[in-house]
């Protein structure tokens, strides 16, 4: 915080408005607009992208300088030297665990990765042809009436233990809906495996044989589930806080987060690179497409390809390519044609001047589309994997929103509508 203050001087008010300005311990400062709803006004900030809703200590970006900060350590560092359930401590507790605390939170991690027998018969209820997506919806919101005892969120062991259960249970739910759209049965966790190896396990495994988990193919899923834990404000995490912030217990409000995530502007930027590249289809047709991504009046646009946020570079994409090096390389995969196509097209955009001087290189989206598409992953599971991995950020801000002061959430709105009116009875119009 700080003493600087801005003043505000408007048309037709005798005396300006002074409003306090905050400093973070990064970032720009903030100006505090609160004080302005008491002088009869408010500010109008379509999507909130000058606005800050909350205070948090979590996360931190600066997309100029491609900067991603977990607890203020940096994502490429707790790629390459931690794992994803260490992560997870991180963004819940804010600090890296000791040896016996990352001990004890794995193993009780393990104990909540079962779900309740009941909720394999709530599956029947979907179509088998279902989008797993609205399937994780559904199931997620409804943990709430299997895991009652952990509602109350005013108290610290409920708000525990309901965070220890997402965390745990959403590879599990993720697998299922995977084994349900294609008729196969679903596979219990098996808690003698890694995070990353149960997963795959419960994805591909069956009953008839013993499950035979490639250690590359873990440790980039693991990745995937590290690179995607959290990213600040977001809208699916701006949709946990909001929903929240009404006391909506944390299954209701990790299910309003999926929804949100699904949107093809938020998580389902992966699964578009695989569809462009079905698109394309042939990498001789590659040039053709290269121009009209180049053509300012043709609507077609490379998916996977800069960043919103990121203005210079992703930083999660370089380890991202590292793990889809690693796994082509494991699988020895040479002829699938959209994979070709990829490669091609990375490329491209990595010695191309036009890519390089609108920094259009590839993100993380692009080369997680390319892991999840050699593992054997289908399209339709690319955000629910996203949903699984990100789970832990939903759950820290939920949490920690929670445990400090907070208001419930409404934003306000600039009316265009029509003036007030008298109604008309229905005989006379």
């Amino acid at each position: 915080m700080s003493d600087k203050k801005a003043t505000l001087k408007i048309d037709g008010m005798d005396a300006a408005i002074e409003l306090p300005i905050y400093s973070g311990t990064l970032g720009p400062d903030v100006v505090d607009v609160g004080s302005l709803t008491g002088k009869g006004m408010f500010t109008y900030d379509p999507g909130f992208v000058s606005t800050a809703a909350c205070e948090s200590q979590i996360t931190y970006i600066d997309g100029g300088q491609g900067v991603l900060l977990h607890r203020g350590y940096p994502i490429d560092q707790l790629a390459e030297q931690s794992d994803y359930l260490e992560t997870c401590f991180l963004l819940l507790y804010g600090e890296l665990p000791t040896r016996a605390e990352k001990e004890e939170f794995v193993r009780t991690v393990h104990n909540h990765t079962m779900v309740h027998e009941q909720i394999r018969t709530f599956f029947n209820g979907f179509r088998r042809d279902a989008h797993p997506m609205a399937i994780m919806c559904g199931v997620v919101g409804a943990l709430s009436a299997f895991y009652h005892d952990s509602l109350e969120i005013s108290e610290e062991r409920d708000r525990q233990v309901a965070a220890f259960r997402l965390i745990a249970k959403m590879p599990t739910l993720a697998a299922m809906s995977y084994k349900f759209s294609i008729g196969q049965p679903f596979m219990y966790p098996d808690n003698t495996l890694s995070y990353a190896e149960n997963f795959l396990h419960m994805m591909f495994g069956n009953p008839c044989e013993p499950s035979t988990i490639s250690p590359v193919l873990a440790k980039a899923m693991d990745r995937i589930f590290l690179l995607h834990a959290d990213h600040e404000q977001n809208a699916s995490t701006s949709t946990v806080r909001l929903a929240g912030s009404s006391g909506a217990n944390p299954f209701a409000c990790i299910a309003a987060g999926i929804a949100a995530l699904w949107g093809p502007s938020h998580g389902g930027a992966n699964e578009a690179v695989l569809k462009m590249l079905e698109e394309i289809g042939d990498v001789s047709r590659i040039d053709e497409f290269v121009a009209r991504a180049k053509d300012k009046d043709d609507p077609f646009r490379l998916m996977g390809f800069g960043h919103r946020v990121y203005k210079n570079f992703d930083p999660r994409a370089k380890v991202m390519k590292e793990a889809a090096d690693d796994v082509l390389a494991e699988l020895g995969i040479e002829n699938d044609p959209l994979l070709a196509i990829a490669k091609r097209l990375e490329e491209i955009a990595l010695h191309d001047e036009y890519f390089i001087e609108k920094k259009l290189y590839p993100n993380v989206d692009f080369y997680s589309g390319i892991i999840l598409k050699a593992i054997g992953i289908p399209t339709s599971m690319f955000t629910v994997i996203f949903a699984v991995g990100r789970t832990v950020g939903w759950i820290a801000h939920w949490h920690e929103m929670i445990s400090g002061s907070y208001r419930i959430g409404r934003p306000r709105q600039l009316y265009t509508g029509h003036q007030q009116r008298d109604y008309v009875p229905l005989d006379k119009r």
